[in-house]
């Protein structure tokens, strides 16, 4: 997926049909009680932080991290924990980028949603709809629950009127690791043809037609999660027109039968940002195959937080009240998974970051620098294997029997080889071109004293023919007429 648009595709290439999505692999264990989880969170009294699309994105990003699967999955509000451990994450939105990208998400859902509806189908070649044309139900509800129910009933209705839907902050669900992740994408646009597709407005600009990578990367795979739960969708509360608790019989249930099936997801959701830096919307199709895959494999390897708490202490919680020993001893209970990537995705990152530096571990060099290294997990390792077996603090016949086992202790050991052979060479050119250095300023300073010394004995030399050249000749005496003069 490139950060430029998309150009528009041949009305005849537009909406193709596409194959099943894939199932979303199961969850095995039953989704954690509710009681339990906010026991974790430090008691009932203690709010609970919903799960979005941002920090599922960033939890499949990092799977292996038992800390935040347990910590996101109970609600804990991490950047809260960060501070009350002294090391708070510096990051997040300006108040600013808030008001900015909100009045841009206004701008371009007024009027029913007609000009993201006008871009949509400027990418995708279909007829645009006729202004008023495009159905914009009402998804108030409350609770999460409610709302998600409430999105359940508009897609199936949209899927059986046909014609364009657009829904305003629809509310999906998500089984993650044994709790529900409720999600609330920017919209959502169901075509006539009852496919669904994904729009996601974002207040960074789209500068000569193309926007910064990693921002489109990360508005991929938050598409990418909410295409998930869309796939997932039609396996919640029930879908029949009228199953809404509180809810009388929709008037449309007679005419037309219930519909139970998964609503089909475009594998191109619609990115909207403002254009150059005007607030005029711009579009471009991101394609979210490879994310979609990407994040259902990463997901599925979530460990279940109700066996990661079996493994804690009896009574650890995470309230960020709490004493700061006590707050410390219940984070450092949860293995954590840290890598350089998480400063940008976690409010944990810099506790993380620092308790690794502590350990030596090699994490906190990246995970391409850990993959390299195998099964050597701390810098100590690293040097112990790196040096040769006279240097090794090790016994000699132990530093090679490991390195004989490991292909990574080998390899070091070549590179430290390869590394002192060259600094060998390195030192014998420095000593070299120092020798010819001292050698061009002896020449120099030798040729300096030769013109010096031919320079003095130059002078005599000079003095001796002028004295020659000026020969005075002395003629008659004054009373003869004579006198003195030169004669060259």
């Amino acid at each position: 997926m490139t950060p430029t648009p998309h150009p528009a595709p041949h009305p005849a290439d537009a909406a193709p049909p596409e194959p099943r999505q894939p199932d979303l692999p199961r969850q095995a264990a039953t989704p954690v009680p509710p009681r339990r989880l906010a026991e974790l969170r430090g008691g009932p009294d203690v709010p609970q932080r919903p799960m979005d699309a941002r920090a599922l994105a960033a939890l499949a990003a990092n799977p292996g991290c038992r800390r935040r699967a347990l910590l996101d999955g109970a609600g804990v509000d991490k950047g809260a924990v960060a501070q009350a451990l002294g090391s708070p994450a510096p990051f997040g939105q300006s108040q600013f980028a808030f008001i900015r990208g909100n009045a841009f998400e206004a701008r371009v859902k007024a009027d029913g949603g007609e000009a993201l509806l006008a871009l949509l189908c400027e990418h995708t070649g279909e007829a645009r709809p006729d202004p008023g044309e495009a159905a914009a139900p009402d998804l108030a509800a409350d609770g999460p629950a409610g709302r998600a129910a409430r999105t359940r009933l508009a897609l199936a209705e949209a899927a059986a009127v046909g014609g364009w839907t657009l829904l305003d902050h629809p509310m999906l669900t998500l089984e993650v690791a044994g709790t529900t992740a409720y999600l609330e994408p920017d919209a959502l646009a169901v075509h006539p043809d009852g496919h669904v597709s994904i729009i996601e407005i974002k207040s960074f600009p789209i500068l000569d037609g193309s926007a910064d990578p990693a921002k489109v990367g990360a508005a991929a795979r938050q598409a990418a999660v909410y295409a998930l739960a869309l796939q997932e969708f039609g396996d919640g509360a029930p879908q029949e027109f009228g199953d809404v608790a509180g809810e009388e019989e929709h008037p449309a249930a007679e005419q037309r039968p219930a519909v139970r099936e998964r609503p089909t997801v475009r594998e191109r959701a619609l990115l909207v940002c403002p254009e150059d830096f005007s607030n005029n919307p711009a579009a471009g199709l991101l394609d979210l195959r490879k994310q979609i895959a990407t994040t259902r494999r990463q997901l599925a390897r979530l460990t279940h937080v109700e066996e990661i708490a079996a493994e804690l202490p009896e009574g650890v919680h995470f309230a960020p009240t709490q004493d700061q020993p006590s707050l410390t001893a219940a984070v450092e209970s949860v293995p954590a998974d840290y890598a350089p990537e998480c400063l940008s995705t976690c409010e944990l990152a810099f506790h993380c970051r620092e308790r690794a530096r502590s350990r030596g571990a090699v994490a906190a060099l990246g995970r391409s620098v850990r993959g390299e290294l195998g099964g050597l997990t701390t810098v100590t390792q690293v040097l112990t294997a790196a040096a040769p077996p006279a240097a090794s603090p090790a016994p000699e016949a132990e530093v090679e029997a490991e390195a004989a086992l490991d292909p990574a202790a080998t390899a070091l050991r070549r590179a430290a080889a390869l590394r002192a052979e060259a600094l060998r060479e390195a030192e014998a050119l420095r000593e070299a071109e120092a020798l010819r250095e001292a050698e061009a300023l002896r020449e120099a300073e030798a040729l300096r004293e030769a013109e010096a010394l031919g320079e003095t004995g130059a002078a005599p030399e000079a003095a001796a023919a002028q004295e020659s050249d000026d020969v005075a000749v002395t003629g008659p005496g004054p009373g003869a007429g004579g006198g003195v003069r030169s004669c060259r």
